[in-house]
């Protein structure tokens, strides 16, 4: 069977080269009982590989399923995938076949492999160099004759060096690996899901069929999709359901698309002796811009005292937002404890306590929001650019899926 017949059976949208070497790999290994590892991304599809190995495989008339590792407890894998004996844990009041007993014959798919807990991971391992296992609780050795298929959204080399993986049992399952790519590279593809999910849904729920608009259906390609096609899926049906109007606008596509978090961000710096610890390039962004909106708050502070002539304790620390040395309005250098003019920026000067203000001195009250500063920034960009929006996102070092929702927010026309 050729990689298009096996996309119609089961269901696979989408031209991408990557997507079909993938399907081609399946393809090959299916005759063959070797492991298959399938590696991925958490929405990318990994769930339809192993189906398409049992059905190209001489195992096709025999039993297949699914297990999902990290959804049965620690307590009880053992006992799911291998069974019990009566009386061998409190609650165990009949004997149970696991299943890989009752698998014998067939394909076990083996999905978020990586939550296996050690003890199992061991247990897994000489079923798959021996096809031996014991039951819980059992001291004799049975056989079964079952294929695995495994996948995983972890990168299994970095949970070996943490030690939460075997490195024995990953070589054994990755005989022959697989790779799903996320949809982020896999463009091209990301209309045509679109709009086989929205012909679905369309049909499903009996009413028209979204229609992108030119700009609408670029944003969607643009877009990240961290939730790959799951999350396509998701927001297609959103807005199949909650939009009336079914001629889709960019506009209202981003009201169903949550903000990229750090995705073009710079990569982040870490203390050697926080190396262990974990946390978001948004934190760091939340961070700076609080420690931003406190400065302002306290330069505001400052302003205001001085300018009623109240004394203004000055910050004795390095991070001081005033220079060290003031300046008078010839810019000559005084010495710091004299009476002075201080200069914070070209055209802004704040006079100490004590300081009058001459009748022909002009005070400039220049505006410290930040949200007007960018209003203006994304002004000048679109100006600059005579209204061109792609590469007025490019000046400002920002997406066009976030110029657009700026644009909206703050109703720049």
């Amino acid at each position: 069977m050729n990689i298009q017949d096996l996309k119609v059976r089961f269901g696979i949208i989408g031209s991408s080269a990557q997507l079909d070497h993938s399907i081609d790999i399946a393809r090959q290994v299916a005759p063959t009982d070797l492991s298959v590892l399938i590696t991925g991304e958490s929405g990318t599809g990994k769930e339809i590989f192993p189906q398409i190995i049992h059905f190209l495989s001489g195992r096709k008339h025999g039993p297949y399923i699914a297990v999902n590792c990290g959804a049965i407890p620690e307590g009880t894998i053992d006992s799911e995938l291998f069974g019990h004996e009566k009386g061998s844990f409190t609650g165990a009041h009949e004997s149970r076949k696991g299943y890989f007993e009752v698998v014998n014959g067939g394909t076990i798919f083996l999905d978020e492999v990586a939550e296996l807990p050690s003890l199992t991971q061991v247990r897994l391992l000489r079923v798959l160099e021996t096809g031996e296992f014991m039951r819980v609780g059992s001291s004799k050795v049975q056989k079964t004759n079952v294929r695995v298929v495994a996948a995983t959204n972890v990168n299994i080399p970095d949970a070996i060096e943490k030690g939460k993986f075997r490195e024995d049992l990953y070589y054994r399952l990755n005989t022959v690996p697989i790779h799903i790519p996320p949809l982020r590279e896999r463009k091209e593809d990301v209309f045509l899901l679109f709009r086989k999910f929205a012909v679905d849904f369309a049909d499903k729920y009996r009413m028209p069929m979204l229609h992108l608009r030119a700009e609408a259906q670029q944003l969607l390609t643009d877009y990240r999709w961290p939730g790959n096609v799951r999350q396509l899926k998701n927001v297609t049906e959103q807005l199949s359901i909650l939009e009336k109007n079914k001629e889709i606008s960019p506009e209202t596509v981003l009201k169903y698309l949550p903000a990229e978090s750090g995705s073009k961000m710079p990569m982040l710096l870490r203390d050697e002796a926080n190396k262990n610890e974990s946390f978001s390039e948004r934190d760091l962004l939340y961070k700076v811009l609080f420690d931003m909106k406190k400065d302002l708050t306290e330069l505001k502070k400052v302003v205001a005292n001085l300018m009623s002539g109240s004394t203004v304790n000055m910050p004795e620390d390095n991070n001081n937002i005033f220079p060290a040395t003031a300046y008078t309005e010839s810019n000559d250098l005084m010495p710091a404890q004299q009476p002075s003019v201080i200069q914070t920026q070209p055209g802004v000067t704040i006079q100490p306590a004590g300081y009058k203000i001459d009748a022909h001195e002009e005070v400039v009250d220049e505006t410290l929001s930040l949200s007007e500063k960018e209003k203006e920034m994304i002004k000048k960009a679109i100006e600059k650019h005579k209204g061109k929006r792609k590469l007025a996102a490019k000046e400002l070092g920002i997406s066009e899926r976030t110029l657009y929702r700026k644009i909206n927010e703050y109703n720049i026309k």
